[in-house]
Formats: structure tokens, sequence, C-alpha cells
């Protein structure tokens, strides 16, 4: 299953996720930025996610709640800076509950024979931003969004025949 490594060194305000798949990049980079794929697999299991708004160009903006069973919603949005493209993407996230507390968000998507390094540094205002998303249980999130994706790549790669994708 995805091996997920988070690190958040002691007194810098960032976290750092890597995971690897057995998936082309570009199928990768898509289950990142179409919004049908992406509210498929983004977030922890036990919620859903509805996207109201996803606009991945230079200045378009992104909304998105994740619902749980007792009804409770959590947004969050955001705005793209740059152009996303194969290489990578940069985008602010705010969590609506907290606002205020912004982080920047670098994706990268590195090809590696046929498997694909994803790596995401978020940059956040201070060490203490950092730690109330850690202490919220953003690693929860990340690895089982992590896991959701890994399933989704192979189903997505089982419908073209492309194999199985295996995160490391």
């Amino acid at each position: 299953m995805t091996s997920v490594r988070l690190s958040a060194p002691s007194g810098v305000p960032q976290t750092v996720t890597t995971a690897e798949f057995q998936a082309p990049r570009l199928l990768v980079f898509r289950a990142f930025m179409e919004p049908d794929l992406l509210s498929r697999w983004l977030g922890p299991r036990r919620m859903t996610m509805t996207i109201d708004e996803f606009d991945p160009r230079d200045g378009g903006r992104y909304r998105y709640a994740h619902h749980d069973r007792q009804g409770n919603r959590y947004v969050f949005h955001g705005v793209f800076h740059g152009d996303p493209d194969l290489d990578g993407a940069v985008q602010t996230f705010e969590y609506e509950g907290a606002p205020g507390h912004v982080s920047l968000d670098t994706m990268t998507f590195e090809e590696r024979g046929g498997r694909t390094l994803v790596r995401i540094t978020s940059l956040y205002q201070s060490v203490e931003d950092r730690d109330a998303m850690l202490e919220a249980g953003m690693e929860t999130g990340v690895r089982e969004g992590m896991e959701r994706l890994e399933e989704l790549l192979d189903t997505l790669q089982g419908q073209s025949g492309g194999g199985a994708s295996r995160a490391a």
C-alpha cells in the first residue's frame, strides 16, 4: 500500500509530503488537476468531497468542501499561481474555519521510469500555523488521501489496460 512521508522540521514553518506511484506522470497530474478525479481521492476516507469552483490556471481559484456523516462541512479555498503543468503547480491553501491562516503549496510531479514521485511542500505563515494543521489531523488526511489516490490510479490504469499502480 501507499508509503507516504510527511516531514515537519522542528522550528521551520513547513511540511514536505512525498509519495511515489507506479503510474505515468500525466495520469497523476490529471488526478490533481481534474475536478472529477480530485473529488474521488482528496482527503480522509470518512469524508466526501464537493467542488464549488476549480480553475487551475494562473489566477484561477478553487473552493471545495469535505463533508462528514454528521453533516459537518469543512471548506477550503485558494488561488493558483502560474499555470500548472506536468512539472508542477503552486497554489495558496486556506481553511475557511481559520481565516487568515494561509499556506503556499508547491507540488511537483517527477517521472521516474514509469513511476511518478509527488512532492508537496507547504510553507506556513508561522510554526504555530503549521503545528495547528498537524494537530487538526493533517497527517491522517494526507495519508488516507494518497492511499485513495493510489486506488484511483489503479482503477484508471486498469480501465485503460495500463497495469497497476503501486506507491512506495
